[in-house]
Formats: C-alpha cells, sequence, structure tokens
C-alpha cells in the first residue's frame, strides 16, 4: 500500500545510484546563485551612487500597517477590511491622526454628524435653587395656654371643643373657687374700712393696703372691670370667669366641666394663626447655601398655582443624623388663615453666587433687619414692627449683601465637563487651525448652579467648550488609542448599573402610566438597588466618583412611599431623576437601546423639570396621562459599545 501522507517521485535510475551526489550538486549551485547575486548588488549599488553623486541610496520606507476597526464596537480591529464580528458592519480605516495625545481632528461634516457644538466660557452671576420640602407650623410666639390661676371647681365651659375661634376677651370659662372668695371679703373688709377712715395717715395707710388687696385678685385673674363690680355690689361672687387673653384658634380643651383643678393646671391652648412657621428640610450639601434672611418660595398642595414667600428666621445649628438634614424655618404672613398647620409644602429658594462661591443678595444692600423677624426690613435703624427689638445692619446676622465690586465667576454649561470622581475634563476648541481640532483639559469645578458649573481653574474667559457630542468625541479618542476620560470606566461596571437602571424605569414608567402601587413598588426596588450594584475591579477613582453619586442618590429615598399620594411621590421622583441623569452623564450605560433625558417645563407650576428615560416618545412621569406626552427630548445617551458586547444585558 502507497503512504499517500508521504508521496513519492521516482527519482533516474543514476540519480537513485548516487543520492549523495545529487545533494552536492543543488548546494554548489545554491552557493553560485547566492554569490553571483552579492556580486550584482555590489556593482549596481556602486553604479547607482555615482550617477547620485557618491550618495547613497535610500533603501524604500515600509508601508505603515493598516488598522480598520468596527465604529460600534471599537475593540474589534483588523489589518484589513472585513466584517465586525459582532454587528457585522463594515469596519472602517484607522486614519492616522498627527494631532497632540489629547487633540482630535474633525472636518465640518464629521462635526455636524456627531452633533458637536460649543459655547464661549463666560462670566456671569449665577443662581442656585436649593429644593426643599416640609410643613406648616404654628409660630411658637403666639401659641398661650389658658390656665387656672387658682384652685376650683370648673363649672361652666363656655368653649367646648377644639378648633373654635375666639377673639381676644371672649369668656371661656366660669369656675367656682373658695380662695377666690376669701379674697374678695378680704378686698370688702378693706374697702369698707378705707371709706369710712377720716383724711389723713390713717386713710393713707388703708389706701396702701387696698392697693394690695386688688393686685391680689388680679394675680389670680380678676379683671379690673370685675375688681370694680365688687365693690360697686359690696358682696363676694361664688364664682369667677376667665376671659381670653388673645385671639386665635383653640387648638387643644384640656379639661371638662364639672373638673377640680389645681393653680397651674391647663384648660385651653389657643393659637393665632394670623403668623406661622414654616418648617423645611435642608439636605446637608445645601446647608452652606443658606442663609438668614434669604427669600424662599413655595407651594401647598390646597392652594394649586399659589406661590407663598416667607424669609429664613432660624437655622438649625444641629443636624439630624437619621437623616442628614437640618431643619430650617421660615416666618410667613398667614393674615387670611389659607395655611393650616400640618400642610406639605414645597419650597424653593435661591442663592445668588458670586466668585468662589460667596452666597449674596443684592436686594439687602444697605438694609436694616430684625433679628427675630426677618420680615421686617428698613432703609435705616429703628425697632422691629413685630417684638420692639432694634434692628441691626444685614451683615451682622450672616446675610452678605450684594456689591457690584465682585467679580462674577466663570460658568460653563453643566453638559461641558466630563466627571469621574474628583477630575474633571472638558473638551475645548483649538483656535487657529485649519480644521477643526479640540482638545481635552483638566479643569477644576466648583459648585454647580442650576444649569451650570463654576469654573475654579483650568479655563479662560472666552474660551469655546463642547456642550454637545462630547461624549462622541471622547469615545474617538478611545477608539485612536489617546487619552479617554470613558476609558477609566470600565465596561463590565456599566453593565453592571442595569441593576439601578432597570427598577428606575419602571417606576418613571408607573408613574407616566398612573399606576401608583406599582410606583410604589419600584420606588423600593430602586431603593434596594442602590446597594446592590456590584463595585468588583473598580480603580479608586471609579470607586469613589460611585460612592460619591450614590450618597446624593439616597437621600430622596429617605421619603417614605408607602402612605403617599401620585403629587408626593412625584415631588421626591424629581430629585431621583435629577441624579439618575448624572449617572447616566458620568458613567453612561450598556443597555440595548439609548437613554434620552426629557424635560417638561410645565411641571411642578412652570418651574420645569428633566427626568431619563428610554425610548424617543416622551413618557412625562410628573403628569401621567393628562399629560403623558408633554415634553421635549433634549439629550441622548448611547450605549457603550464595549460593554454591550461583553454580556447580554439582563432582563
Amino acid at each position: 500500500m502507497n503512504d499517500t501522507n508521504n508521496p513519492t517521485i521516482p527519482p533516474s535510475q543514476d540519480n537513485a545510484k548516487r543520492p549523495g551526489r545529487r545533494l552536492t550538486i543543488v548546494v554548489l549551485l545554491l552557493t553560485a546563485m547566492a554569490i553571483g547575486g552579492m556580486f550584482v548588488a555590489a556593482v549596481g549599488g556602486w553604479a547607482i551612487g555615482r550617477s547620485q553623486g557618491g550618495k547613497t541610496a535610500k533603501p524604500p520606507a515600509e508601508k505603515k500597517a493598516e488598522v480598520w476597526y468596527c465604529p460600534m464596537h471599537a475593540q474589534v480591529r483588523a489589518p484589513e477590511p472585513g466584517l465586525c464580528s459582532i454587528c457585522n458592519m463594515d469596519l472602517v480605516l484607522l486614519e492616522d491622526d498627527q494631532s497632540g495625545p489629547r487633540e482630535l481632528k474633525m472636518s465640518e461634516a464629521a462635526m455636524a454628524l456627531a452633533e458637536v457644538e460649543t459655547v464661549p466660557v463666560k462670566r456671569q452671576f449665577v443662581t442656585r435653587p436649593v429644593r426643599m420640602v416640609g410643613k406648616v407650623g404654628y409660630d411658637e410666639t403666639r401659641v398661650v395656654d389658658i390656665t387656672a390661676r387658682v384652685g376650683g371647681r370648673l363649672d361652666r365651659l363656655f368653649v367646648d371643643y377644639t378648633g373654635i375661634t375666639v377673639r381676644e376677651g371672649d369668656h371661656l370659662v366660669s369656675m367656682y373657687s373658695p380662695d377666690l372668695i376669701v379674697a374678695q371679703r378680704e378686698l370688702l373688709q378693706v374697702y369698707a374700712a378705707y371709706n369710712w377712715a377720716a383724711a389723713g395717715r390713717d386713710r393713707e395707710l388703708l389706701e396702701g393696703t387696698l392697693r394690695n388687696t386688688e393686685e391680689k385678685l388680679r394675680l389670680l385673674g380678676v379683671l379690673d372691670e370685675q375688681i370694680q363690680e365688687i365693690k360697686d355690689r359690696g358682696t363676694p361672687s361664688d364664682h369667677l370667669t376667665i376671659y381670653s387673653p388673645v385671639g386665635g384658634i383653640v387648638i387643644e380643651k384640656h379639661a371638662n366641666e364639672g373638673a377640680y383643678v389645681k393653680t397651674g393646671t391647663r384648660i385651653y391652648t389657643i393659637a393665632d394663626l394670623s403668623r406661622v412657621w414654616v418648617y423645611i428640610d435642608a439636605y446637608e450639601l445645601d446647608v452652606p447655601w443658606i442663609r438668614f434672611g434669604q427669600e424662599v418660595e413655595f407651594t401647598a398642595e390646597s392652594q394649586p398655582g399659589e406661590v407663598f414667600r416667607g424669609r429664613v428666621s432660624f437655622i438649625d445649628p444641629v443636624l439630624d443624623e437619621k437623616t442628614r438634614s437640618v431643619k430650617v424655618r421660615v416666618n410667613v404672613p398667614n393674615e387670611d388663615m389659607r395655611l393650616k398647620p400640618g400642610m406639605f409644602v414645597r419650597a424653593v429658594l435661591k442663592s445668588n453666587l458670586s466668585a468662589g462661591g460667596v452666597v449674596f443678595d443684592q436686594s439687602l444692600k444697605g438694609k436694616w433687619i430684625s433679628p427675630m423677624h426677618p420680615e421686617v426690613i428698613k432703609d435705616g435703624p429703628g425697632k422691629c414692627d413685630v417684638c420692639g427689638m432694634d434692628l441691626v445692619p444685614v451683615e451682622e446676622l450672616g446675610v452678605i449683601p450684594g456689591d457690584t465690586r465682585q467679580q462674577p465667576p466663570l460658568v460653563i454649561p453643566a453638559t461641558a465637563p466630563l466627571l469621574t470622581g474628583k477630575r474633571a475634563v472638558v473638551y475645548v476648541r483649538v483656535p487657529d487651525k485649519a480644521e477643526p481640532t479640540f482638545e481635552g483639559r483638566e479643569v477644576v469645578l466648583g459648585h454647580r448652579a442650576g444649569d451650570q458649573y463654576i469654573v475654579l481653574g483650568g479655563l479662560k474667559q472666552g474660551e469655546q467648550v463642547v456642550v454637545s457630542g462630547n461624549f462622541k468625541i471622547d469615545a474617538d479618542l478611545q477608539i485612536k488609542g489617546k487619552p479617554s476620560m470613558m476609558s477609566e470606566i470600565p465596561a463590565h461596571f456599566r453593565r453592571n448599573l442595569d441593576v439601578l437602571y432597570e427598577p428606575y424605569l419602571k417606576l418613571q414608567t408607573a408613574l407616566a402610566d398612573d399606576r401608583l402601587d406599582d410606583a410604589k413598588t419600584h420606588w423600593e426596588e430602586t431603593r434596594k438597588a442602590l446597594d446592590a450594584v456590584p463595585l468588583d475591579s473598580l480603580s479608586p477613582v471609579v470607586a469613589d466618583a460611585w460612592e460619591a453619586m450614590r450618597k446624593r442618590l439616597k437621600k430622596p429615598f429617605e421619603f417614605k412611599a408607602e402612605k403617599a399620594d401620585f403629587n408626593a411621590l412625584r415631588m421626591q421622583f424629581e430629585q431621583v431623576a435629577e441624579e439618575m441623569l448624572e449617572v447616566a452623564e458620568v458613567f453612561g450605560h450598556a443597555r440595548s437601546e439609548p437613554l434620552v433625558e426629557a424635560y417638561c417645563p410645565m411641571a411642578f407650576k412652570n418651574t420645569g423639570a428633566a427626568w431619563l428615560q428610554s425610548g424617543q416618545t416622551v413618557d412625562n412621569p410628573y403628569f401621567g396621562h393628562m399629560m403623558k406626552k408633554c415634553g421635549t427630548v433634549r439629550r441622548k445617551f448611547l450605549p457603550d459599545a464595549e460593554a454591550t458586547a461583553g454580556g447580554e444585558r439582563k432582563p
């Protein structure tokens, strides 16, 4: 049998007899050819050198290896054209970019396709809105206890239920008191002796005694008119009528008819509601932006469309460790009684910021204010109209008035920086370049003020920063092997974040569909998901960034949703949605479809609110079916290609 794996060619008979000779001939031939080739090459090189004036010819440059990549899956690369092994798209040639290590050149057409937009860095005063929630309470300085000033029996309660309105001077209680009868008899005896006494020293002494007995009755709650009636009648009264010293609402009734009371026993509690206190909770991060005397606007659920105003009168010096918040008190006039204690309110305080994040109020420049009642503000020294205290300059109470000499801060839109932990990168258009060129630059950011960031370093006024398309520029740099901000966030972490995106998007959809019970369920699921995101194999920078984000996200979930109605839950959801937008902006996602930022200008009494959702069709969680499609899509967050390719998304 022939061996098909080692086929042989039959040699000639002569060679078959002399295999060693055949090998020698082949070696000699190859050696001669090699020597001849070297001789020809040497002669040719000498001739070329002579023709070029003695210069040695340079060897031809080697052709640089081409790299072809997939626009959707940057990790797929090949040395020649072909198809992506993941999505089957045509591979694209990676062009050689001679720009700097953090620079990217683009054509005008590429800029338009990537939707790259720039705005100049500018100086301007900015406003930071501080959103808070709270409740209406009593003005503690206008709450009065009606007590028994003498022991006895309550024979008649003229006000026999809580909630009734009383005026100053209205009769409240008729009570029998033996001690009161004794005091009246003492008065009548002294009064009779005084009337019979002749003019002189004795009458003067009796007059002093009479005044003392009258004062004793006053201390027992007897009015001057009642004392005069006793003297005119000449006989003591076995009952005393107690009158209300103030007007207001009876908020508590502590005793019933027929009850025996001792001196000091409370009978009623009356509150004057013509002025109320509103207690609002300020999160720990917002406390630095709150000052005594700042104006606060708020709305109440019972008064839709009505905006109430007051001024900060007290900031609790102690932080509540359970809620990580501080109580802020606002004094509010309430002459029409529309604000009821216990009402839920939603408040907004707008802090004006100058360079360095200094809080100031231009309207308080040169003003004098009451230390107890900040709503009393005057142009000069004087007295408080409420408590009579001396007014003081606003600076003495920590309020910083506006000053035209203050430098406006450098600001950029909040969409410009890419944030990772404590770092921030913006892409700046390089001036005086023939082609549009963008460079990445690390900057130092101050506080966020609404839709803007204060810039503390790294940028100059007038420089053009990218506010749209910066993620695409960063991704293109990553494809070209240049330093990229997004390269610090591993793809597996974006996949892990789906643990959080999934319940949040269900919560947003449930609110848009008016499914309250489902929304409460998904609210709790989202709260639990914050602690369920896997954090394996994260760099310290990314881990710190996520921990800071997670702490901010947990604050709104301190709200208990079990007994909440739609309005209360939607107000809390707005804070969650704002933080989730930042999660998508900073960390990206690996879902199968893009996430978008939608915005409704009519939400919350036309103050406007944004949210994160999937799909291009607006699905408004703040109005539900009433205005489900109200709003516009402002931004799109594309899924990370590498993270999407790394594994299937869990449903």
